[in-house]
């Protein structure tokens, strides 16, 4: 088949790829929409050590089933379905409480499977979802990256009324905002970057440059008790430390962006207890 070829850093081309055999248990699925993610953009570019080349990436995927397995109950050809990435081993303690997400064996299809950028792809039944009727392929295909939002605030509790103040105003904070508006949250976002602000404002919130003036501004708009829950994601070590200053007492911290590898956060022991 024809696939969308990563073969070495910054070196991409349509090239063949060995056609995904489907077993008992998979399903075998076209790709019609697949999102580029910040994560297969730092394949491209060389800079996530865990990169094998040659590989095909893409992992949010929008695709109509082209065969299903044996063992597969749930959906049949013609079927529009969108992918969950990672494909829990199902043995770790992770797996066996129910959150493969977290598996300490953890495979990505995109990266340690092919992925989206090809004719087709292969995933396990449970990792295949249905897509409602009447939603298109290009929105179905932001299903991973808005489920990040939705577990987000599902951790977090965001309910109505309360002051969601989200740091990072990227694509996985922009599906925070919606998730927590959508919930009746007043929800306050930042970042350094005024474009990514000005798009925010669009979707309905409000907005504050991450600057000095970020926390006293905080204070001031929650009567300085801070906020009902910050919401973190940009995997800035001083954006994480943060948090603790712009949370309010017995209020909520969660932590979404990834810091790198091997970097540390430091974060006061009695304000994190409080």
């Amino acid at each position: 088949m024809k696939a969308l070829v990563l073969e070495a850093p910054q070196q991409l081309k349509v090239g063949e790829w060995p056609t995904p055999r489907c077993r008992a248990s998979d399903v075998l699925i076209r790709p019609i929409a697949a999102g580029i993610c910040a994560g297969d953009m730092q394949h491209y570019g060389g800079r996530n050590p865990y990169t094998k080349y040659p590989l095909v990436c893409g992992h949010e995927v929008c695709g109509e089933v082209v065969e299903a397995g044996g063992d597969v109950s749930r959906f049949n050809r013609g079927d529009l379905v969108v992918i969950e990435p990672v494909v829990g081993c199902g043995r770790c303690y992770s797996c066996r409480h129910g959150k493969p997400n977290c598996c300490i064996n953890f495979c990505l299809i995109g990266l340690h499977r092919p992925g989206g950028y090809a004719e087709l792809c292969v995933a396990p039944e449970a990792n295949v979802h249905a897509v409602p009727a009447g939603l298109d392929p290009v929105t179905a295909s932001f299903a991973e990256p808005l489920t990040i939002g939705i577990h987000a605030c599902r951790r977090g509790g965001v309910a109505a009324g309360e002051y969601c103040l989200v740091l990072g105003a990227g694509p996985i904070g922009l599906a925070i905002l919606e998730v927590a508006k959508a919930r009746g949250a007043r929800v306050v976002i930042t970042d350094i970057n005024e474009e990514r602000l000005a798009f925010a404002r669009e979707l309905g919130a409000e907005t504050l440059s991450a600057d000095d003036k970020l926390l006293p501004t905080v204070l001031e708009q929650t009567q300085n008790d801070g906020a009902d829950i910050v919401i973190e994601a940009t995997g800035n070590p001083k954006v994480v430390e943060s948090t603790i200053d712009l949370v309010a007492f017995g209020g909520r911290v969660v932590i979404v962006g990834l810091v790198k590898n091997g970097i540390g956060v430091t974060l006061p022991g009695l304000d994190f207890t409080r």
